[in-house]
């Protein structure tokens, strides 16, 4: 909101007659100053107390030689900056018959540098439209002439009117808010400033224009010019309207002094009324205990309400011919002035809600209500939805079911029809759903069982391939009487070596263990369950396509969802258990032949000794006869019985067996290392 009094200033009218004695300042700081000086009639007498100067002040005074661009750029355009801003405007002239008026709001026709507020107003509107690319705006014209109390539109395009009378007459209507509304006034839209110049042309060529003895062309009425903008970002729904009015006030006359008669007497009586009623309500306004303003007395002030102490931006424009007969009017006009600068305006910015927005809010709003009151009085709708809405809640049904979010909600108002719609929609999709889910259950009993037989033949493989290596023959143990028998190869030994190992580690109680439980896990039954849930499915499936009205789905018995979910968890823990025993059973192979290699390596090198020695007592043998006498001995009686027991042993296939103690595997993967037994180590140390 911007409070601010009303601007004023003065303009003189150039002259070539004998001007009266006046004096201009507009270096003073607090703002420009006129003074007049009336030089005392001796015809009065000689004592005589009449006033000899009259100082009036202005916000600025622009002297004869003023030109009409300096008038637009101190005046009308900060006026037209503010309605670009959103404030409402008005610029009105006031003066007597002939003193410049019409030419300072219009501009003269004979030089174009004599152009007006009007012209150059608009030029610089449109210039700022052009400029402002992130605004709309839309401009309407209204042109409207008060003669004779009697309101006339100046651009209606449906009469071409010879007459004033001819034009429709506007009529002034006001509501309970107490705003003015202008009934029969045309508001003609123009895009661009060739169409707003072609319209106040066309104005001002059915105005009333006549001649007086004070002017030849005066025009004998009050005509407003208002520009009606409206400007909004795209896309807003927030718009600002503003209304700037161009005001040419008719001449006051004094009837006593241009000696009119006829019709133009009667013009100057309602032209005077008029601008007297107008004083009326600017001296009340000025007024501070005033509760009454006069607007009602005269169609000129109601409609410049909102210009005179309302919500706009008023600038006055004072205009005066300083010749001397016209000095008391010039002084007259003053004083008006200095009253109307004490007027005060509330100028608030217009913003409102786009009126096509409005209504589409409102009308959706009395659906919502209409169809919440269909609901609590149970009345049905009869109407079917329209294919625009089907497809809007096929949309809403899609986004929902996507939503991740377990707490959307399905807003569909208090419409029945579409709940009714969404329900069965949803009813479809479930069933579509169910269908699908059991078609590809086939498809992963099928995939699940193939990959269990697989699974069983792999470990069946692997059983067969550590049974083969425990339990393979010993044919070393057989040979008592042969050499050959007795020696075995490097290969016989590690493998001997190996049976004996694997056999009494712990691991190979794990690896039977694994292997048995592979065995519990059969497929059967799950197999058997994939065949009768087939079989019920391609049931269903033949019911289901007859597509009966009297389809019985009760005798045909379904898989549940939750019968369904159970074979399903049931198949990926089994499929989870089986690779987790494979794997198992990898590592434990893995296992056995690392732990074999590492023991085989630090075993070797110990048994190197002991073996060559029982090679060379074997030759020995087959060189000599088997009596005790003919086996070198060492001559030590405990060191050569120990030789011979161990040579009786070997021979007769006991041998010396590894025996794995004390072997475990942790939870972390960490190895004990594997110790011999117990005789392996007394043979070895009684024979070193």
């Amino acid at each position: 909101m911007v409070k601010e009094t009303i601007q004023i200033f003065a303009r003189i009218k150039p002259t070539k007659k004998t001007v009266a004695v006046y004096s201009v300042d507009n270096e003073n700081q607090t703002g420009a100053s006129l003074e007049f000086f009336v030089p005392k009639d001796l015809a009065d007498g000689f004592v005589n107390n009449k006033r000899e100067c009259y100082k009036f002040r202005f916000q600025k005074v622009f002297d004869q030689v003023i030109k009409q661009e300096e008038i637009f750029e101190n005046i009308a355009k900060p006026v037209a900056d503010s309605v670009l801003a959103g404030y409402n405007g008005t610029i009105f002239a006031y003066g007597q018959t002939g003193s410049g008026k019409t030419f300072t709001i219009t501009g003269g026709a004979e030089r174009y540098s004599d152009r007006g507020i009007i012209p150059r107003t608009l030029s610089y509107l449109y210039e700022r439209f052009s400029q402002d690319s992130s605004m709309v705006y839309t401009t309407h014209i209204s042109y409207l002439e008060i003669y004779n109390e009697m309101g006339y539109d100046l651009l209606d395009s449906r009469h071409e009117a010879s007459h004033l009378e001819d034009l429709p007459k506007v009529m002034i209507m006001e509501d309970q808010d107490q705003n003015i509304h202008l009934r029969n006034l045309s508001l003609q839209q123009s895009v661009s400033e060739e169409e707003a110049l072609n319209l106040l042309f066309l104005g001002d060529t059915n105005r009333m224009i006549a001649e007086t003895p004070m002017n030849q062309a005066s025009t004998r009425s009050h005509c407003i010019f208002t520009v009606h903008l409206c400007r909004r970002e795209p896309g807003s729904a927030t718009l600002q309207r503003s209304k700037l009015h161009l005001v040419d006030l008719a001449g006051s006359d004094r009837v006593s002094k241009t000696g009119l008669n006829g019709q133009l007497l009667t013009d100057a009586k309602y032209i005077n009324l008029s601008l007297h009623y107008l004083e009326q309500v600017i001296i009340a306004l000025s007024e501070k205990n005033r509760s009454h303003i006069p607007y009602r007395n005269s169609m000129l002030t109601s409609v410049l309400r909102d210009s005179l102490g309302g919500n706009c931006m008023t600038t006055m424009i004072a205009t005066m011919a300083v010749e001397k007969r016209n000095l008391e009017e010039s002084i007259s006009t003053c004083r008006f002035a200095q009253r109307v600068a004490l007027i005060k305006n509330e100028a608030i910015l217009n913003e409102e809600l786009d009126p096509a927005l409005l209504i589409a809010q409102l009308k959706r709003e009395i659906l919502s209500l209409k169809e919440e009151l269909a609901i609590v009085t149970g009345e049905q709708r009869d109407d079917q939805l329209t294919p625009e809405e089907i497809q809007k809640l096929e949309e809403l049904i899609g986004t929902f079911l996507d939503d991740p979010d377990p707490d959307a909600t399905l807003s569909l108002g208090p419409d029945m029809r579409k709940i009714k719609y969404c329900f069965s929609l949803l009813k479809v999709i479930y069933v579509n759903g169910i269908c699908m889910l059991v078609s590809l259950s086939i498809n992963h009993f099928c995939i699940l069982v193939k990959m269990l037989k697989k699974e069983k033949k792999r470990a069946q493989d692997a059983a067969a391939q550590f049974a083969n290596t425990t339990n393979g023959p010993s044919q070393s143990s057989q040979s008592t009487s042969s050499v050959s028998t007795v020696v075995l190869s490097q290969e016989g030994r590690k493998q001997e070596a190996f049976e004996i190992f694997i056999r009494d580690h712990e691991d190979h109680l794990t690896i039977e263990d694994n292997k048995s439980l592979l065995k519990q896990r059969s497929a059967r039954k799950l197999w058997e369950q994939q065949n009768e849930a087939r079989n019920r499915i391609s049931k269903f499936s033949q019911l289901f396509g007859k597509q009966s009205t009297a389809l019985n789905i009760n005798s045909v018995s379904l898989i549940s969802p939750v019968s369904y979910k159970s074979i399903v968890g049931r198949l990926k823990a089994l499929r989870t258990e089986i690779e987790h025993l494979q794997l198992l059973l990898e590592r434990t192979k893995v296992k056995l032949q690392k732990d074999f290699h590492k023991w085989w390596s630090q075993e070797a090198s110990s048994l190197q000794v002991a073996e060559l020695t029982f090679l060379y007592l074997c030759m020995a043998l087959t060189s000599t006869t088997a009596s005790s006498s003919s086996i070198p001995l060492t001559g030590d009686q405990q060191t050569d019985a120990d030789i011979l027991a161990f040579i009786r042993a070997r021979c007769v296939g006991s041998g010396a067996h590894l025996k794995p103690a004390g072997h475990r595997i942790s939870r972390t993967g960490c190895e004990y290392p594997w110790q011999r037994s117990n005789a392996q180590t007394q043979v070895r140390a009684n024979y070193i």
